[in-house]
Order: C-alpha cells, then sequence, then structure tokens
C-alpha cells in the first residue's frame, strides 16, 4: 500500500468541475492506457488504511460501475494488507477484475442481514460507500438504496466514519441534490478533480472532508463553474 502519510492535511480551494467535464477529461487519458482506476484504488485504500491499523474489519459497499470497481481493487488492497474486509454488492454484475482482486486477497462476500448485525455491534472500522459513481442520476434504488437505509441507524448510532468513493452514493455530482437515503460520509476521496455537486445543494452536508486525488486530468481553471475545499493526495 502507498505511504499513509500521502494527504498533505491542508485544505485549498480547488476549482470543481461538472460530471460531463470529468469524464471528457479522463477519455484521453484512458484511451492512452493510462491505469487510473489502478491509481485511483491505491489511493483510496491509503487513506483508508489510515483509520484502519491492521486486524480491524472493514465493510465495502460495491456498485455495478467503474465506481464499484475503485472500492473491489482497493478493498483487496487493504485485504492483503492484513485488514479483514467484508463485501456487499449492490448490483448482479460487478467489475470482473475488481472482483476477483478481491477474492483473490481474501475479502469475504457479505450479505445486508449479516452486515447489519455487525455494524449494529460496532465490529466495523469503516464502511466504504462503493455504490454510485459520477455515471448514476435520480438517487438510489433497489439494492443500494436498501443497503443505505439498513446501514444508516447503525452508521449515526455508532458514528462508523463512512469513506464514499468519488462522492457519497446517490448525491447528483452537478447539482449537489439527494434524497433522503445517502449515507453522510466523514470523507470523500474523489478522483481527478472535485465534483461541482459536493459543492452544491447537500453536497457539503454529505461529503465531510475532501481529499482530491490527482490523477493529472487536463482540465481548464477557467471552465470550472465553482470551488471545492479538498485536501491533496500525492502518491
Amino acid at each position: 500500500m502507498p505511504d499513509a502519510e500521502a494527504v498533505t492535511g491542508e485544505a485549498l480551494i480547488r476549482p470543481a468541475y461538472t460530471a460531463d467535464q470529468v469524464r471528457a477529461a479522463e477519455a484521453p487519458l484512458l484511451a492512452a492506457g493510462e491505469p487510473l482506476m489502478d491509481r485511483a484504488a491505491a489511493a483510496l485504500a491509503t487513506i483508508v488504511g489510515r483509520v484502519t491499523p491492521a486486524g480491524q474489519r472493514i465493510l465495502v459497499l460495491v456498485g455495478g460501475g467503474d465506481n464499484g470497481g475503485d472500492a473491489l481493487l482497493a478493498g483487496a488492497a487493504l485485504a492483503e494488507s492484513d485488514r479483514e474486509v467484508d463485501i456487499l454488492t449492490v448490483a448482479d454484475r460487478i467489475h470482473e477484475r475488481g472482483a476477483a482482486a478481491a477474492r483473490a486477497a481474501g475479502c469475504r462476500r457479505v450479505e445486508l442481514a449479516e452486515a447489519m448485525v455487525a455494524a449494529e455491534a460496532g465490529e466495523y472500522a469503516v464502511i466504504v460507500d462503493g455504490m454510485l459513481g459520477i455515471g448514476a442520476r435520480g438517487g438510489l434504488r433497489g439494492a443500494a438504496g436498501e443497503a443505505a437505509v439498513t446501514l444508516s441507524g447503525a452508521v449515526g448510532r455508532d458514528r462508523t466514519p463512512v469513506i464514499a468513493v468519488d462522492l457519497p452514493s446517490g448525491l447528483d455530482p452537478d447539482t449537489g441534490e439527494a434524497g433522503a437515503d445517502v449515507l453522510p460520509a466523514s470523507t470523500t476521496v474523489t478522483f481527478g478533480a472535485p465534483k461541482i455537486g459536493l459543492a452544491r445543494g447537500r453536497g457539503a452536508q454529505l461529503a465531510g472532508r475532501v481529499v482530491l486525488v490527482e490523477l493529472g486530468l487536463a482540465l481548464a481553471e477557467a471552465d470550472s463553474p465553482g470551488t471545492v475545499t479538498a485536501e491533496i493526495y500525492r502518491a
């Protein structure tokens, strides 16, 4: 796992962008074969590892897109660093490479009822929210919404920290709108550039501390529709 001191701790005002702007900036790097997901997942694992010493138990909530892939690869890295990692999937199909890495590292698949019992007992040092990313719109539905509603009570009672992957699942990346079932994050680890929804609507309330993992995206500050206050991760 990368050096756990890679987060600066200094909050800076950073230009923020819409989901479409971020995807457009990622496209040429992905076309060139840049391993953006692996870099994002490595940073996420480092940041989660700072609050979960070896031997502690982590719950990773996994959706069907690349957001879930980030979470799975980070979960694999954490399991390889002697954390006990439970995986709760909220989609029928999940990121194949991430799932294979998680299995090989010894992560354990759990159902919602089992996760809830462990959460209520305060057994999780942290919950990683990798259910939905910037491509989702319209809030949480189905298994993702059920997981958020079910776990929200335990999080509220026991103050188990939630680390959101890129943005809290169900938060609109552009408007900051969100339903009542979003899990409030203690920390949001956002990749490439802050999403403007983290500062609009309910974004600031739900995102908590924002940590920006820089991925070398070519985004012009003049094109930014606003700003977000974030700490910077440097690998």
